[in-house]
């Protein structure tokens, strides 16, 4: 499988980032098999826009959380991950919360609104996808391609 990885330099030799803030799928490298979701994440990067090209093969040795759609179980682990709570898996694969969303997160979280609240507000997004190698040896499941600037 094609992903790609926004950002404003060519990324041949991937590593797993564990500083900065914590992120939907906690620290790790991320991706999306969305060109046009990359696309976003590149111009969002100060100075150039640049979209990394990888060839995914998964590793049936990884530990993988896949999430097809936003659930109770999704929310938790955004929830936890964003709170420096670390998980077990290698890899991460789900729905992204963006700005948006992460800012009904924080509600539910303040008990600002309720879960079903959360769960009505969020059902209207854009499909997105994020797939995070959290260890280093799940960054030996991906191979540089190429990149190119936007």
């Amino acid at each position: 499988m094609e992903i790609y990885h926004g950002s404003n330099v060519t990324v041949e030799h991937p590593v797993v980032l564990t500083n900065g803030f914590y992120k939907d799928f906690g620290y790790g490298f991320y991706c999306t098999k969305l060109i046009r979701q990359a696309e976003r994440w590149a111009i969002s990067r100060p100075r150039k826009s640049i979209v990394n090209i990888y060839e995914y093969t998964p590793n049936r040795s990884l530990m993988v959380k896949q999430f097809d759609q936003m659930s109770e179980e999704w929310l938790e682990m955004i929830v936890n991950s964003r709170r420096g709570i670390e998980h077990q898996f290698d890899i991460v694969e789900g729905p992204m919360a963006d700005d948006t969303i992460w800012d009904y997160v924080e509600d539910y979280i303040a008990g600002h609104i309720s879960k079903d609240a959360f769960w009505e507000l969020v059902k209207f997004r854009y499909p997105t996808h994020q797939i995070v190698f959290c260890t280093q040896q799940a960054i030996s499941a991906i191979r540089f391609i190429r990149s190119y600037a936007l």
